[in-house]
């Protein structure tokens, strides 16, 4: 009697695996058509069943769950959030089928990364995070995603996830350092960079390209752990900050970015002579370099040292007349007060105290509409395809009254978002 059971129960597991392998195939060849909730309607028949199949097929499962919820899923983030779960489970189960589902995997993420960078100029940081965090997940082999996550987890002070990312990316021994190929175009005296160095290679073997070089980036590692150490003081976590700062200068002492945390640490903590120093150090390092005065620039802003910030971006522009970065961190200094103007000048009633005080407010914000725009005008002169600044231009001239400067750029703008 028990063989029999036994026998019965093998004839039920193999019954139940081949209704599986019918429903996923049924799935497979629905999503061929583009069917895709019809097929997962086949995938959720399929499901309750799964534990009694092997991993290939579940893994084929997970495969064409990804491809159906991917298909249906458009602009809904739950379901490419789903359709990565699915791929990653696939991956886990049968690390084989990555190559078959490969090219999906690379439209997925190109969805997502796409979808972030929209995100992140909308100043939606925490869905730009989440989106980039869930690219990562899928194959966690493109670390830069990760980083890209964690920076928009601070730019939306989310400094729980920028810590956990950022110790993710710490802990597997992330630099961020790339090579860059590239060779100088013979004809246009341009250089240009190439995806590898064996494209590289053949175009200066052609004769149509010389001088090929391999630049290789700054490391991400020193500014990684600045951000980590800014965040845990902006947490109140002094100890933490000061210990992972030391660690790091000694393990990198001449690394300008760990440099800058020290000294934003230092003025943060109101050490302003050891903040001074550092900073002579830090421009010590290369002295001519735009780059330096504009990071510095943007550290000094961060922490509120306007001056010293607008001093910094001034540097950067004397050594670079056409630093766009610079123009347009001059241009936001000058008009960061305009949101406490007009908080004022909303709250202010209708006596004659009271419009006179408007007036007095509405100069200034024209006087600082005025400083700003021959800053944006020359960014925009160098890159005017740079959306973000034609709406402060737009913005700036519809306030000053510049009727004939805002209808053009309105419609340099129109025709720049008629274009995506």
């Amino acid at each position: 009697m028990k063989t029999r059971i036994l026998i019965t129960g093998l004839a039920f597991v193999s019954a139940i695996s081949f209704g599986q392998k019918k429903e996923i195939r049924k799935a497979e060849k629905a999503i061929k058509s583009n069917e895709y909730s019809e097929a997962l309607s086949y995938l959720n028949e399929a499901e309750p069943m799964l534990s009694a199949v092997d991993n290939e097929m579940k893994a084929q499962f997970y495969a064409a769950r990804g491809q159906a919820l991917f298909g249906t899923g458009g602009a809904d983030f739950n379901k490419l959030k789903g359709a990565a779960e699915a791929y990653s489970k696939a991956i886990e189960l049968d690390p084989k089928i990555e190559i078959q589902i490969g090219d999906q995997i690379q439209n997925l993420r190109a969805t997502l990364i796409n979808g972030a960078i929209k995100d992140q100029n909308a100043q939606n940081y925490k869905m730009a995070t989440d989106k980039l965090y869930t690219s990562y997940m899928v194959t966690k082999k493109d670390t830069s995603d990760l980083y890209f996550a964690a920076g928009n987890a601070v730019n939306g002070k989310d400094y729980d996830s920028a810590l956990k990312y950022y110790q993710m990316l710490l802990d597997m021994g992330y630099s961020g350092a790339t090579i860059e190929y590239v060779a100088t175009n013979k004809t246009t005296g341009e250089v240009e960079a190439f995806d590898n160095e064996k494209l590289r290679d053949f175009a200066v073997k052609s004769g149509e390209y010389i001088k090929p070089e391999a630049n290789v980036a700054e490391s991400r590692k020193g500014e990684i752990l600045r951000n980590m150490t800014l965040i845990y003081i902006e947490k109140g976590d002094t100890e933490k900050a000061k210990s992972l700062i030391e660690t790091a200068r000694a393990e990198n002492p001449n690394d300008v970015f760990l440099m800058r945390a020290d000294a934003d640490m230092s003025y943060k903590m109101g050490d302003n002579v050891r903040y001074n120093e550092l900073m002579e150090k830090i421009v010590a390092t290369d002295p001519e370099n735009p780059e330096i005065y504009f990071n510095l620039g943007i550290s000094n802003d961060q922490l509120g040292n306007k001056e010293k910030a607008l001093e910094y971006y001034n540097k950067a522009l004397e050594l670079k007349p056409d630093y766009e970065g610079a123009l347009i961190n001059i241009a936001a200094l000058k008009l960061s007060g305009e949101d406490a103007i007009v908080e004022e000048m909303n709250s202010l009633g209708n006596s004659s105290a009271d419009n006179k005080r408007y007036d007095e407010l509405k100069k200034i914000r024209e006087n600082a509409y005025k400083d700003a725009m021959p800053y944006l005008e020359k960014a925009n002169a160098i890159n005017p395809s740079n959306q973000n600044v034609l709406r402060y231009l737009m913005n700036i001239y519809s306030q000053i009254g510049e009727d004939a400067k805002y209808k053009a750029v309105k419609a340099k703008l129109d025709a720049l978002e008629a274009q995506n």
